[in-house]
């Protein structure tokens, strides 16, 4: 019996406001032989939705390439606002190889994915990870900089000295589309965790301070992002991480770097949360710091049993 290969996807679209446009683009997922939805997370304040999907390669390309095409079709980047970077309608596709499958193959339907989205919708595409066509390019935040307003004016003036180093990897034009900006399309080995932590404070510019102290281009975790926001729906605000490696930084480390932080400024820290799946590995190192817990296997935890 052939093992059947698996890649998880964590797409997000530009709109996490309206819960109807959210349900119909999702529904997109839904229901597929050979993909599974596991979750998706709208964000008010960030104005995107990030969905979490596991499926075979052929079925779960079909889906992604379904969900995209709903979102050019309900978003208008013309009238899109929200606090998170973003140059498109379906902003980001990276995929990454979850089991029995090679990072090289993942790569290659990252390839198929871009190009049936470009010939089927005409949508401008970045390829970035490991299918990025410049070093610069493998990075989300360089392709994003200036996000969908400053990135359209700037490939307007095809003399402008940044425009070949920016301009989409396919496009009819060498612009953005008007209404659906652009897609970004990856492969990697690892995909992010996204971790929140929450403080007992109104004040924002405690979070932004603290998330200096937590992320790589500012002396912090060199696989960590890190914002300080205020999410109007709770109470406090939150210092919000993207966590790239959560190998060789755990969860736990962060936690316990924004707490000692926060204490230089008299704030308590009230709780932490995960924003979509996680990996199983990543949880027990934390529980293994924790505890103090020595040579924790993974066949200890019975439900892995049931997993394989």
């Amino acid at each position: 019996m052939v093992a059947k290969k698996y890649i998880l996807a964590v797409p997000n679209f530009s709109e996490g406001r309206r819960k109807e446009v959210i349900k119909t683009i999702v529904a997109e997922v839904k229901g597929r032989e050979g993909v599974k939805l596991v979750s998706y997370e709208p964000e008010y304040d960030f104005n995107r939705t990030v969905v979490t999907i596991v499926g075979e390669p052929e079925p779960l390309k079909a889906a992604l390439i379904a969900m995209a095409g709903k979102s050019y079709q309900l978003i208008d980047m013309r009238e899109q606002y929200g606090t998170h970077p973003r140059i498109g309608a379906q902003d980001t596709i990276p995929i990454f190889p979850l089991r029995n499958i090679t990072l090289e193959e993942c790569i290659q339907l990252a390839e198929e994915i871009g190009m049936e989205l470009f010939e089927k919708y005409k949508v401008p595409i970045y390829f970035a990870g490991q299918n990025g066509r410049t070093e610069d390019k493998k990075s989300i935040s360089y392709i994003r900089k200036g996000q969908y307003e400053g990135l359209r004016t700037l490939l307007e003036d095809f003399n402008h000295p940044d425009y070949e180093n920016r301009k989409p990897d396919l496009s009819i034009d060498g612009k953005l589309s008007e209404k659906s900006g652009a897609t970004i399309v990856s492969a990697d080995m690892e995909g992010l965790t996204a971790y929140n932590v929450f403080l007992a404070t109104e004040d924002v510019n405690i979070a932004k301070e603290i998330a200096k102290a937590v992320r790589g281009p500012s002396g912090g975790f060199s696989t960590v992002r890190a914002v300080g926001i205020k999410f109007p729906e709770r109470e406090g605000v939150v210092v919000s991480m993207n966590m790239f490696d959560c190998a060789s930084t755990p969860l736990y480390r962060t936690f316990e770097l924004v707490k000692q932080e926060a204490k230089k400024y008299g704030v308590a820290v009230t709780g932490s949360e995960l924003v979509g799946p996680v990996k199983l590995d990543y949880l027990l190192n934390n529980l293994e710091y924790y505890l103090g817990l020595q040579g924790l296997r993974r066949d200890q935890i019975l439900e892995s049993h049931l997993m394989e």
